[in-house]
């Protein structure tokens, strides 16, 4: 933070400090809640997600009885309030809204706006509003809910002074456009739901105008996000589905092209999603929400898609995503179903502008193939983008076969952070003992490798990616790194082609398993197999003859071999890495071959291929197994 922002921001706590809540509130005339929710909206719920939501409500309950809740009322965002307004809403049972209240009076009193829970972040104080105003919504016919709102002077405080610095504050040249879109939705709803205030109108105009502009600005036109992030597309398009209603049912509709973004979002989430609902591992992940109305869930887009299509219809070839409490209590508010003109007619499989292709099978025991030819991330620094050009994830029945490790943490432990984000730690080639871009800070790159798509194919059996970068120019000399990735669906069986041109370089090629994968060496060949899986299988992957293989799991010096299901969490996870040299003009050919179902699950083990190194038994680092290079 500079010293004039920090020297801004303490003249802004001191204001606040010292104004009063009628500095902030008008208390001129009546103040009034007017968008509610239609007779009979409880009703639309589907039972099965009534039910899953009751018992996670009940869940926070128990945890207050067991005297943990009082860490969740120090939550910021406060969605564990918008879960127990939600039962309310469908239960009218007393008990709900009054641990709403018994929660958010001391929230308002002992938490001074920028301080003990408040952090300075937008993405924060705009959650936080959404959520403040579904709360509201939500008891709209409790009889205490205007005592714990409008007539609370606290809370008057508190919403004004959390849209005061969301309007003094814009992030201009923020690295992160998802943080501009979530204090903007959350200013443009507050503005909306909560117009008390002098500078509503001209807040809830300078929001609308922001929101607009930042999802034009963050989104390909094909609706894959900037910011290479596929976490963060799915927030993003929470946040502009949450804020495009409020503004409707005020009264304040957002322009139509803004609505065919969000549906673009919507599309090619769908598109992108495996058969059981699972997007791609691109890029960072938090796993934020716009706003929880539902029970919580580890994959967040079979919502998203529900609510989309509740508010702008799905195609045909759309996934099917069961409807859930949010989507319907969102459909009764919307009130229709939008019609946007323009949508593909048959689940698009690449998107050019955002340099992603998928290669797929249809039918029972889908594989699904994600080629990573496009541009490094999001402005100049590409904070959430990883150094993953020309890298694949595959997938078998949505397990995870090829997988992309994921994220794990953020700024709290560099070497981590930095391993996860890099070269080495996806399925792709370093050369030279460096990544193909550079890491100057933990959200913020140095250099950027320029990627693109040379080729796209798909006709009948075959579908074939061809893609190039140039991360690796600074090299002497430099080079260049081609990949070619074919699905042949008759075989079922994918091949990857690797062709570095330019000079001969030290090269790594990794290839990481996912958690629920084993390895096995069978003479030049890794055997694969998952019996735990959801859908158990089995694999052949042959690996490039020339190099020296080694098989590495959960090793920490240095780090190679884990998989991130989740911020905070990682396990051990078998990566497959092969060394040498790379010689102009001559391919590294791998090739990943699915076995018909019926054949033996653990395959066999050619002892006399193995060779193990017995000083990787230290402490921190797993057994190392190594292929003997030929």
């Amino acid at each position: 933070m500079s010293a004039a922002v920090a020297s801004r921001l303490g003249w802004y706590v001191r204001r606040v400090a010292r104004t009063s809540p009628a500095a902030v509130a008008v208390p001129a005339r009546e103040l009034t809640f007017t968008a509610v929710l239609p007779a009979a909206t409880a009703a639309r719920v589907p039972e099965e997600a009534r039910n899953r939501m009751l018992e996670a409500a009940d869940r926070l309950l128990l945890r207050e009885q067991a005297g943990i809740m009082e860490q969740a009322r120090e939550l910021s965002p406060l969605q564990h309030l918008t879960l127990l307004a939600t039962a309310w809403f469908l239960t009218q049972d007393e008990r709900y809204a009054q641990r709403v209240a018994d929660h958010l009076r001391p929230w308002w009193q002992e938490n001074p706006f920028l301080t003990r829970v408040h952090r300075t972040t937008r993405i924060e104080f705009g959650i936080c509003l959404i959520s403040l105003a579904w709360i509201r919504r939500l008891l709209n016919d409790w009889p205490g809910v205007t005592d714990l709102f409008e007539r609370d002077a606290h809370a008057l405080r508190q919403i004004g002074w959390h849209q005061q610095y969301l309007a003094a504050f814009l992030s201009r040249g923020s690295s992160a456009g998802h943080d501009i879109v979530a204090g903007a939705a959350g200013q443009l709803v507050a503005s909306c739901a909560f117009p008390w205030f002098r500078e509503s109108e001209r807040w809830r105009r300078n929001s609308t105008l922001l929101l607009e502009r930042e999802l034009i600005r963050i989104t390909f036109p094909s609706g894959v996000g900037r910011e290479r992030s596929s976490d963060y597309q799915c927030f993003i398009a929470e946040l502009g589905f949450v804020a495009a209603v409020e503004a409707d049912a005020n009264g304040h509709p957002l322009r139509p092209a803004t609505w065919a973004r969000l549906c673009a979002l919507a599309d090619s989430a769908a598109a992108l999603t495996d058969e059981r609902l699972r997007p791609p591992r691109q890029g960072d992940f938090d796993e934020g929400r716009a706003l929880l109305l539902d029970a919580p869930t580890p994959n967040r887009w079979p919502s998203m898609l529900a609510l989309a299509e509740a508010l702008v219809g799905q195609q045909d070839w759309w996934p099917r995503s069961p409807a859930n409490t949010t989507s319907s209590i969102f459909g009764a508010l919307a009130g229709r179903t939008r019609q946007i003109e323009g949508r593909p007619n048959q689940r698009p499989s690449h998107f050019a502008d955002a340099g992603i292709t998928l290669l797929r099978t249809s039918g029972e025991n889908e594989i699904w193939c994600r080629c990573d030819g496009g541009p490094d991330g999001y402005r100049s620094v590409a904070a959430h983008a990883h150094a993953d050009a020309l890298s694949v994830e595959v997938r078998y029945a949505g397990v995870d076969i090829l997988a992309n490790p994921g994220t794990f943490c953020g700024r709290e432990d560099h070497a981590w952070r930095s391993y996860f984000r890099s070269t080495i730690a996806h399925n792709t080639a370093e050369l030279g003992g460096r990544g193909q871009s550079g890491e100057s800070r933990p959200f913020a790159r140095a250099r950027h490798a320029q990627a693109r798509e040379i080729e796209v194919l798909d006709d009948g059996d075959i579908a074939r990616w061809t893609a190039e970068h140039d991360g690796y120019a600074p090299l002497d000399p430099p080079a260049l790194h081609r990949r070619s990735v074919l699905l042949d669906r008759a075989s079922r069986s994918i091949d990857i082609v690797d062709q570095i041109d330019g000079g001969r370089h030290n090269i790594r090629l990794a290839f990481h398993l996912g958690p629920d994968v084993h390895a096995e060496w069978e003479e030049s060949c890794a055997a694969l197999y998952w019996p735990a899986a959801a859908t158990p299988g089995a694999a052949r992957l042959e690996l490039p003859s020339g190099l020296r293989w080694s098989l590495h799991r959960g090793e920490t010096d240095p780090i190679l071999g884990w998989y991130s299901h989740s911020l905070g969490r990682r396990v051990p996870a078998v990566t497959l890495l092969g060394c040498g040299r790379c010689v102009p003009g001559i391919p590294f050919i791998t090739r990943l071959e699915f076995l018909e179902v019926g054949q033996s699950g653990k395959p066999t083990v050619s002892l006399q291929a193995l060779s193990w190194t017995t000083s990787a038994t230290r402490l921190g680092k797993a057994p190392e197994m190594q292929a003997e290079a030929r």
